[in-house]
């Protein structure tokens, strides 16, 4: 029972009187909003996602606590009688334990899902109070119908519910330990600060596209905008639908996973339930300053300028192929960082390149192994991409003479336009040779061992796997997949049997495809296997799915599917590098990932 945020004691004055000053916490009937939670295995769970059904049933669970156990003892119960009438099942727990300490009483309950509220917030908004409630949620109007204990009165709420004659919200009271909530008694007794506590959230995490000339379709650019726009910041914390390209927080540690950590979204969370106010004399968020010049790194060493695309009001368009030679390269250079900048980012969704060195001629197709120890890394357009700079004391030599063949995928979004991109590179300085190189191989599933997605399949998996030929320290992953593309996972399986979860990209979007970095590179022994399991959504409860009654193939169009699980790596052994290059002496072309 140690550790464990709740308490045996009655509900103390105080903690009531912070919960009514809150307002983090509904009344009866009053609406609480979409919220998504990963489970006990990092699976994501929206509520809007289960809006064809009329009730989600949210039974708490306290490890330890006698209470909540003999509540879930009645899930097989309410499972039994209601699953085929439209309610969804599933267990909350309000503390944020850790996913091994709930795995077996998942198992005892058929593996039914834990939601883990990490930062309690979900479990403030819905007004869980005792470790023996039961919610009733509404997935379509994001109400509370039920509060209380299992037994009758859950099951003559639901009888209700599914026969569509729930004319208002029950509250009773639950038996068992309070919940506790030590961060929102915190910060509601204390108060948070715009200037201190907010603003710098805001700044670090969501500012640099949410500013004038951003990508974000608003700037947060001053406490104003912040507070006009609260609702909206609430509801894209309780989704986790913004930062974009979130991942499972809990498995390895990246320097790019886009995660707000729990702290920060308790304090912009409770901020906004004081009201959202302003304090101090100044505004940290009307005082960010932006670089002037729209390059990452200074003002680029070159800048390759592509050829102008003109890309036609409507109408489905096949990817261009174009060969771009490095006009300005007069002599070899290590290269050091690249950046893509279309001219028109709203109908360029994403290129592939490969570079040809003088004598080569393009090859069909942009992927494969990133294996030749000196190939450099020119950074493709994907969405969400941010500006690619090398590790440290690593790098590749491009050569002059080399062009650079490009594979661009265009959307057209109903008027027509031109873009016009430029890539901009920085090398090392004349006297600087990197002495580890960037390599790596796909994952990959092409039309060879491709299995269509079946129609109407919520949770269709496929499954690739690479082996890492020597011992290696692994940097970096890259998914790709197209609009049913739900979740990709990439995991280690080691020589001596081991298996170890490397990446959980539990909400796959396809708008944004990034380069997960890891903040230490992790060894991996020669033998090692990267399983990588990716998971599609070919139904309609997928809004981004353009046919749910289809079968879908692999194709190159948004409404195809592809499956790419790109893995980097460098080798532990310097010796591996000269194997590698009298492998490839051959000149074969290397490309970089999707």
């Amino acid at each position: 029972m140690a550790n464990v945020p709740f308490k045996k004691s009655a509900t103390s004055v105080l903690s009531g009187l912070m919960l009514l000053a809150a307002s983090v916490s509904v009344s009866a009937n009053e609406r609480v909003g979409d919220f998504a939670l990963l489970d006990h295995n990092g699976v994501y769970h929206n509520m809007s996602w289960y809006d064809n059904n009329k009730a989600v049933v949210l039974f708490v669970q306290v490890n330890g606590d006698s209470t909540s156990e003999a509540s879930l003892q009645q899930i097989a119960d309410i499972r039994s009688a209601y699953e085929d009438r439209g309610v969804v099942v599933m267990m909350l727990n309000p503390t944020g334990a850790a996913r091994d300490s709930v795995q077996d009483v998942a198992k005892q309950y058929d593996d039914v899902p834990i939601l883990i509220d990490d930062a309690q917030l979900v479990s403030e908004a819905l007004g869980v109070a005792r470790s023996g409630d039961v919610i009733v949620f509404n997935p379509s109007s994001f109400r509370v119908e039920y509060r209380g204990p299992a037994g009758d009165q859950l099951k003559a709420a639901l009888d209700n519910v599914v026969a569509g004659t729930m004319t208002e919200s029950v509250t009773l009271t639950s038996p068992g330990a309070e919940i506790v909530y030590a961060a929102r008694d915190r910060n509601m007794s204390e108060g948070i600060s715009y200037s201190r506590d907010v603003a710098p959230v805001l700044a670090r995490h969501c500012a640099d596209c949410h500013r004038d000339g951003g990508i974000g379709p608003f700037a947060l650019d001053s406490h104003a905008m912040a507070q006009g726009w609260s609702p909206m910041i609430r509801e894209v914390l309780m989704t986790k639908r913004m930062p974009p390209a979130q991942i499972d927080p809990h498995v390895g540690e990246f320097s790019n996973s886009y995660n707000v950590p729990f702290e920060d979204q308790q304090k912009i969370l409770h901020w906004i339930a004081q009201g959202s106010k302003k304090d101090g004399d100044s505004d940290p968020l009307a005082e960010l300053q932006w670089p002037e010049t729209e390059w990452a790194f200074r003002e680029p060493d070159l800048i390759i300028d592509l050829p102008p695309q003109e890309i036609p009001a409507t109408g489905v368009l096949e990817y261009i192929n174009v060969v771009v030679p490095i006009a300005g390269l007069t002599e070899d250079r290590w290269l050091k960082a690249s950046q893509y900048i279309p001219s028109d980012r709203t109908v360029l969704h994403h290129t592939l390149n490969a570079l040809l060195e003088p004598g080569q001629r393009p090859k069909p197709g942009l992927i494969g192994s990133f294996t030749h120890p000196d190939q450099p890394y020119i950074t493709p357009y994907i969405p969400g991409a941010e500006p690619y700079i090398e590790d440290p004391d690593t790098g590749g030599l491009l050569k002059a003479g080399t062009a650079l063949a490009l594979n661009m995928h265009y959307t057209t979004n109903g008027r027509a336009t031109v873009d016009q991109g430029r890539i901009g590179l920085w090398f090392y300085k004349d006297d600087e040779i990197p002495s580890q190189r960037k390599l790596g191989e796909c994952a990959c599933i092409f039309t060879n061992e491709w299995t269509d997605i079946p129609p109407n399949d919520p949770n269709f998996a496929q499954v690739k796997s690479i082996t890492v030929g020597y011992d290696a320290y692994l940097t970096g992953f890259h998914p790709h997949m197209h609009f049913r593309g739900k979740s990709m996972v990439f995991e280690a399986h080691y020589p001596d049997g081991r298996v170890e979860k490397l990446l959980n990209i539990a909400r796959y979007n396809y708008d944004w495809q990034v380069e997960y970095k890891l903040v230490e590179p992790k060894f991996v022994p020669a033998g090692t296997q990267i399983v990588v399991t990716g998971v599609f959504d070919n139904s309609s409860q997928n809004r981004a799915n353009p046919d749910p009654d289809r079968q879908v193939p692999w194709g190159e169009q948004s409404w195809d599917e592809m499956f790419f699980g790109q893995v980097y790596w460098k080798a532990a052994d310097p010796a591996v590098l000269d194997q590698l290059r009298a492998r490839m002496s051959g000149g074969n072309r290397v490309a970089t990932s999707p």
